[in-house]
């Protein structure tokens, strides 16, 4: 995508960690960047592969940060795993959880319960109390034959002390165990991003993926159709652009550089 280009998207679905903040601290510019899609009517949705937080913190957190949204201008990995989970299982049926409130939350109010054994489905999402336990019972479950489902596969994700695990460095320990491969949900599947678009309303052709992963929002950008804009404030830096495959249509340094060519 060439600068000229910009000026077609009418649509973005963002990122948070990594485009919009490290751990608890916003990165530089966030406000004027929203303003500036505001002043260009280009809508967004924020579409995080993080389950372990709900929507309504998305928007709590973009609030003390001096950015308003609304809860539907969110798509967590949560809330589309648990749209996901009824192709698979019936609505109400018994789910094993490993995975924070966020997606305890979805997965409640899509009518599915939590059980502790004897589950059709082990769901499994970043679970920062994470314990031995948790890994025995949902390797019991998978290998009785309970559906693997993950919400992401992030292997890690950016906090104020570095990159740290992700759910996908849970999922792998439960493949290891089990021999049984998940179904995923979030980026860089299309599931994900299908969600997003739908709540976008908006072709395909005018909607950009705005991210700081090669692995999950590049690649996801790219088999969901979509343009894609890579910042560097988060996971991918030029290095590792050097010796990948995936490249994105588009690099900025951050959001304030990417306003600027955007203008």
């Amino acid at each position: 995508m060439q600068t000229a280009q910009l000026a077609s998207i009418r649509a973005l679905v963002i990122d948070a960690d990594g485009v919009l903040w490290h751990g608890r601290n916003p990165l530089p510019a966030v406000p004027a960047f929203f303003d500036f899609l505001r002043a260009r009517e280009i809508r967004f949705i924020i579409a995080t592969n993080n389950s372990a937080r709900p929507g309504s913190e998305i928007v709590e957190r973009l609030a003390h940060f001096g950015v308003t949204i609304t809860e539907n201008q969110v798509l967590t990995s949560a809330e589309a795993t648990a749209l996901f989970l009824p192709r698979v299982i019936p609505r109400g049926g018994r789910v094993f959880l490993i995975g924070g409130e966020g997606l305890a939350n979805e997965l409640t109010r899509a009518g599915f319960q939590l059980v502790e054994e004897n589950a059709v489905a082990v769901v499994v999402g970043l679970d920062t109390h994470l314990t031995y336990q948790k890994l025995k019972r949902a390797t019991i479950e998978i290998r009785s034959g309970a559906k693997f489902i993950g919400s992401n596969a992030d292997k890690t994700y950016p906090s104020d002390e570095g990159l740290v695990p992700g759910s996908g460095a849970i999922i792998a320990a439960l493949e290891t165990a089990t021999d049984v491969a998940p179904s995923i949900i979030g980026k860089p599947e299309r599931a994900m991003f299908d969600i997003a678009i739908e709540k976008l309303n908006a072709p395909r052709e005018f909607v950009a993926m705005l991210g700081d992963r090669l692995d999950t929002d590049i690649e996801g950008a790219q088999r969901a159709g979509l343009h894609s804009i890579l910042v560097l404030t988060g996971v991918a830096t030029r290095e590792s652009l050097e010796h990948s495959d995936i490249q994105p249509d588009m690099i900025a340094e951050n959001l304030d550089a990417l306003r600027e060519m955007w203008l």
